[in-house]
């Protein structure tokens, strides 16, 4: 947060406020039925899917009786979510009729950085175009890595190679074309081509991902510009993560902080300034009079998983956890463990692992826990089970440290 000399006029909230504001937004405080499953990772400003396992859990805590099986339809069959590199350069699931929105909308930092990456390696950016171009015909349908290169080769005459690439299997078994010094891999162009609408997930098949254009697999795909993107995302962050201040939004997406300003200044008329704890930020005016009414009406327990979306939507986390347990959450190489979530900040984390007979759940509370919170945690554990498809769930509390 900012200065609150910075945010004339502001209205005062507390924290109980916002966190049972954010908490609505994300349907934290009362799941949604699965009916309404793409509607949720539309609240949640996108799920991260890096960790498919950690995306299906973090759609877990916000529906009602869902099970991995609806999951998979909402993707392979309905094809209403979509599965793209976005914020962050990182995979998430977005709903399939606002993809150009995520993806354009979070492009402007990646598309620098490769910019800055081809020029190192002094690869030609002309020959780089002719690539993507290539690669973009060929994913007329759900196509693997190998069936891509192909067709990239047969198009434009060029040598298949091995390399590595951005964390795609092995070493070297991604195939790819030489250009000077570089190989540029299949997953290289198809995140490339992802940041235009030209790419997003098609279904595995057996151990392969395969890669496919929008516009000939979702049904719903609709293009926009960059701008009209950038303007768009911000404001679902805002819906999502308010009150929130324009380097929370930098850091939310990776754009640098003179971008992110120049995207908020377009909607600086649509925004109120509020303080918590003295600190100012800024909420959509359309959405003040929820947060000044929102509250928990209830104590309210979630198991978080693996890159929650709750846990990454500001810069200072201060207001999620405390100093001192900052680092079992957000850990090195931007890992983001799974937290114990109580009313709205975190009572400690958790992992879990599969048995024969049951789910064994380990929860390390940061403070120690009443038996009304610890009844709480076990009923999350006992629907993390159902959901992973466990007889039932076994949970054992640390010593609070």
């Amino acid at each position: 947060m900012v200065r609150v000399d910075d945010a004339k006029g502001a209205i005062r909230v507390t924290w109980s406020q916002v966190h049972a504001f954010r908490m609505g937004r994300h349907h934290l405080d009362r799941p949604l039925p699965k009916a309404q499953l793409t509607r949720v990772v539309a609240d949640a400003c996108g799920v991260q899917a890096q960790v498919m396992a950690a995306a299906q859990l973090a759609l877990r805590v916000r529906v009602r009786a869902l099970r991995l099986e609806d999951v998979q339809r909402v993707l392979w069959q309905d094809r209403s979510v979509a599965r793209a590199w976005c914020m962050r350069g990182t995979v998430h699931l977005v709903p399939s009729s606002d993809l150009a929105l995520f993806v354009r909308g979070s492009s402007a930092r990646i598309e620098g950085r490769v910019a800055a990456w081809l020029n190192r390696a002094g690869v030609p950016r002309a020959s780089v175009e002719r690539l993507i171009e290539a690669a973009s015909v060929a994913m007329d349908r759900p196509r693997t890595r190998g069936e891509i290169a192909a067709r990239i080769r047969d198009a434009l005459g060029l040598p298949i190679e091995k390399a590595g690439s951005r964390g795609w299997g092995g070493r070297a078994d991604a195939a790819g074309f030489r250009l000077g010094r570089t190989v540029i891999t299949v997953p290289d162009i198809a995140f490339m081509a992802s940041y235009r609408g030209l790419a997003c997930f098609g279904p595995d098949e057996g151990q392969g991902t395969t890669f496919v254009r929008p516009d000939a697999w979702l049904r719903a795909w609709r293009d926009l510009s960059v701008a009209e993107a950038e303007e768009a995302l911000l404001r679902r962050y805002l819906r999502a993560f308010a009150p929130a201040t324009v380097s929370d939004f930098a850091t939310w997406t990776q754009m640098t902080l003179g971008h992110a300003q120049e995207v908020w200044s377009h909607l600086e008329d649509d925004l109120c300034p509020v303080t918590v704890d003295g600190g100012a930020a800024w909420v959509l005016r359309r959405d003040l009079s929820s947060l000044e009414r929102a509250q928990l009406n209830q104590p309210t327990v979630r198991l978080l998983p693996y890159f929650d979306a709750f846990l990454m939507g500001h810069k200072e986390r201060r207001h999620l956890v405390d100093g001192a347990h900052h680092k079992r959450i957000y850990r090195p190489a931007g890992w983001v463990y799974p937290a114990v979530l109580a009313d709205g900040r975190v009572a400690g984390d958790w992992s879990y692992e599969r048995r024969a007979r049951d789910l064994r759940v380990r929860v390390r509370p940061y403070q120690p826990l009443d038996e009304g919170t610890k009844d709480l945690v076990r009923g999350e554990a006992d629907d993390v089970a159902r959901f992973l498809e466990m007889p039932e769930a076994h949970v054992t509390f640390a010593k609070a440290r």
